[in-house]
């Protein structure tokens, strides 16, 4: 059971600013098509995400949109600090939007687990209309006796560190769908969107959250292992302290990206995937680029929320 969960922790808004749809669809398909051989951006119906591959909590990603980071890198490093510990039910109350449909990228919760992990947060929230939770979600941790990647679902709804989570009241509707094959570029698939709608709003905070699928290909992942006995000050000391892998397709990731940041200390993209097979972790960028094939399904969201950030702050692995 996690600690301190129930704490006084800070919370901050801002409103997003939502572009008109269509010119939101151009701007990412003229800029993707920089980036990949191929690139199409449309706004249509949201297919059932229950359904596999994706096997979300809700069918869809509609329904009073918002993104919330919790905690932050600076919880990990340099020094560990083991008390900041969340409760998912508790963000979506945190958020405005109790009975949300939650999901993202974080840490696992390490008294549940066990040890350091990484999460990939997949639960319909109690609260509100919604009577009953379904939690989906699931961790990668680093298998110590021969450090393989260990994927495992997770009952809990806590996490420790930090999150950067997308949450809605997962109804169905319409939904930003981009497909890429062929990357050319030097970006990876979320890097490259986020600085496209960057170069476009500039000041105006443009944030989307969802699910992307890397149906063929292979990606490189990191797994976090076991918390460092020793601080982690540098990148080249973050980088020998993970575990990296490379990672076959299908994969499912889920995402939260920001075109820019508003004024919150916040991390501006984070995502996390899986594969039925078996496999998952910190997504980082495809290594098989004339192979890789992208299809996701994002919602602009309308707000940003920002929930106990660290007093003590830097921008030490935040890639």
């Amino acid at each position: 059971m996690a600690e301190n969960t129930d704490r006084k922790m800070t919370i901050e808004n801002r409103k997003l600013f939502v572009p008109e749809i269509d010119e939101l669809c151009k701007v990412l398909e003229e800029g993707l098509k920089a980036n990949f051989g191929e690139a199409s951006v449309n706004y249509v119906e949201c297919p059932d995400l229950t359904q596999l591959p994706f096997t979300l909590a809700s069918p869809g990603l509609c329904g009073q949109p918002r993104l919330a980071e919790v905690g932050g890198v600076p919880n990990l490093m340099p020094v560990v600090k083991k008390e900041t510990n969340y409760d998912i039910e508790k963000v979506a109350e945190q958020a405005d939007l109790p009975g949300a449909f939650v999901l993202g990228a974080g840490a696992g919760c390490h008294h549940f687990v066990g040890v350091n992990s990484e999460m990939m947060a997949n639960v319909r929230t109690k609260g509100g209309e919604n009577k009953d939770r379904q939690n989906l979600t699931r961790i990668a941790k680093v298998n110590k006796q021969d450090g393989s990647c260990i994927l495992e679902a997770c009952d809990s709804t806590q996490f420790s560190l930090m999150a950067n989570l997308f949450l809605s009241e997962g109804k169905p509707g319409k939904v930003v769908e981009i497909k890429v094959s062929k990357r050319t570029g030097e970006e990876n698939f979320v890097t490259c969107m986020r600085n496209i709608l960057n170069m476009k709003y500039g000041d105006k905070c443009v944030g989307l959250g969802g699910t992307f699928l890397i149906e063929k290909g292979k990606a490189k992942f990191h797994v976090m292992p076991d918390f460092s006995t020793t601080p982690l000050d540098t990148l080249d000391q973050i980088n020998n302290w993970l575990k990296f892998y490379e990672m076959s397709s299908p994969l499912v990731v889920f995402s939260c990206f920001l075109s820019s940041d508003p004024g919150l200390d916040l991390r501006l993209e984070h995502s996390h995937g899986f594969g039925h097979h078996g496999e998952g972790g910190h997504y980082h960028y495809d290594v098989t680029p004339d192979e890789v094939v992208y299809k996701a399904y994002y919602q602009v969201a309308e707000y940003i929320y920002r929930v106990d950030a660290p007093k003590e702050t830097h921008n030490l692995g935040r890639d």
